[in-house]
């Protein structure tokens, strides 16, 4: 039977994995965004109803709870800094949703958290379960899954193990390596959820789901080793390694960066293990039984080699993040705008140019001067950035959202336009546009570097890296056209 099915956090990681799954069961799919041009690329945009707001949004929640039968709440701060509010956040959109569900009729509310240690709780978990109790309170039936690390290709969990052990043979590590954890296989966890649509109305509890393997850290990433066939790292415990302390590892050696790394780390400070023994009576198991560690990370594998990451811990905004448009007036909002612009044309055709474009930063990196890149990339990771590594979602296309190193696309008009904006640490905003104009049988390539500066520290940043642009943005106009005129060479067999 068909039903509405709301939905928070479609655009994040389970979010937009769970909302195809709901589609091909036949249900309407309501989602809340806050700028429903993040669904512009989605394959399943036309098929849901987009409710635009957030949960700081009284009017917007309420028009995506009035008349829904199920909502999921997949929300969470797993990336805001936490000196910040962000308890204080989760909180209130907590009780907004809570109130709007009873409100508008919600037959059933599902909560995606993390499995609870039962002492200790980090600041993050601290702060998910106190969402879990304010929805369970809300007087609509409340189903919370409390999940421990999710193995998936693009998650945070896989992508902290993989990178850790790919780039470490020997790994000095905290003592936590030891504790238990019960990683769940993303396939799982999905079906956990859809299923928890259906429990009976008298559910009304926490509900731990994990999957078959209980293992330490250390044979995490041993485990990973032997299905990616690489040799297992060697690890070495240290007490002398605080949860601060491996956390600025993690965000060095890791894509993850520290805000992220931060409260993965905290809470692996304990066992994360399943401890409701009783989860099955009310969610058996998916139908063909769970799935291993090893097959989790081999499935991982094996969409990330053909490029069909869904997606990824990184296609989630950072709460932080900036997010105004590019200026287009030089005086725009009184504030002085410094650009770098060059115009470069090529005897490729326009397809061929942009085929270099999409397929800018990750493996194939930034066609220009690498060492600079990987120095400025580094710089950011020790200031807590995002740094280079964050790599890219799909090796050959892009979508409007998608992360792409230390960038964000802001837009991306196939065939001509694409513009990123920076995620890096920087004293004020910046954007990188590259467009492709059709000229006299071949293109014209423009490129503009763009930056707005917050105070002196801005002004001084552009001065400092001013001398470097005649060499990185000169050289990367230049070999972007090559790399455009030797793909049409390649086309036609010259």
């Amino acid at each position: 039977m068909s039903r509405i099915i709301a939905v928070t956090g479609a655009t994040g990681y389970i979010g937009g994995r769970l909302v195809p799954r709901l589609l091909a069961a036949g249900q309407q799919v309501r989602v809340l965004v806050r700028n429903p041009a993040k669904l512009r690329d989605v394959p399943w945009r036309d098929d849901v109803e987009a409710v635009t707001g957030s949960l700081e949004d009284p009017d917007a929640v309420r028009a995506l709870c009035d008349g829904a039968d199920v909502v999921y709440y997949l929300v969470h701060s797993m990336g805001a800094r936490a000196n910040g509010d962000f308890g204080e956040k989760e909180r209130a959109g907590a009780t907004a949703l809570a109130q709007a569900a009873a409100a508008g009729g919600v037959s059933r509310i599902v909560y995606l958290s993390g499995l609870n240690p039962g002492a200790k709780l980090s600041r993050h978990l601290k702060s998910r379960s106190e969402v879990g109790r304010i929805l369970l309170d809300s007087g609509v039936p409340t189903a919370v899954l409390q999940a421990g690390l999710v193995i998936g290709s693009g998650s945070a969990s896989f992508e902290m193990v993989r990178h850790l052990t790919d780039v470490l043979p020997v790994m000095p590590a905290p003592r936590w390596v030891l504790n238990r954890v019960q990683p769940i296989a993303v396939r799982d966890a999905l079906d956990y959820l859809e299923r928890a649509a259906d429990l009976p109305r008298e559910v009304n509890r926490t509900l731990d789901i994990g999957g078959p393997d209980v293992l330490t850290y250390g044979e995490m990433m041993r485990r990973y080793a032997l299905v990616a066939g690489m040799r297992a790292p060697l690890i070495l415990p240290l007490p002398v390694l605080t949860p601060w302390l491996a956390a600025q590892w993690v965000n060095l050696v890791t894509p993850i960066p520290r805000a992220l790394a931060i409260p993965l780390v905290e809470s692996l400070q304990n066992d994360c293990v399943v401890r409701d023994a009783d989860t099955a009576d009310f969610l058996p198991p998916p139908a063909g039984g769970l799935t291993s560690y090893e097959r989790a990370v081999e499935l991982a594998l094996a969409k990330i080699a053909r490029g069909e990451v869904e997606t990824t811990w990184a296609g989630s905004t950072a709460v932080d993040a900036p997010s105004d448009p590019l200026p287009s007036d030089p005086n725009w909002a009184g504030s002085r705008v410094f650009t770098d612009s060059r115009t470069q044309f090529t005897t490729a055709p326009p397809d061929d140019l942009w085929e270099v474009i999409q397929g800018i930063g990750g493996e194939n990196g930034w066609y220009s001067f690498p060492l600079a890149w990987a120095v400025r990339g580094w710089i950011d990771k020790l200031a807590g950035g995002v740094g280079l590594r964050r790599g890219r979602r799909d090796p050959r296309r892009l979508q409007l959202g998608d992360a792409l190193d230390w960038w964000r696309v802001e837009a991306l008009e196939p065939g001509r336009l694409l513009r990123l904006r920076a995620e890096m640490r920087v004293p004020g905003r910046a954007w990188l546009e590259l467009s492709v104009v059709p000229r006299g049988g071949g293109s014209l390539y423009f490129q503009r570097a763009v930056f707005v500066p917050r105070g002196l520290a801005g002004r001084l940043y552009w001065a400092a890296v001013l001398p470097f642009h005649g060499v990185v943005f000169k050289g990367m106009a230049a070999r972007i056209t090559a790399a455009a005129a030797a793909v049409k060479a390649h086309r036609f067999g010259v």
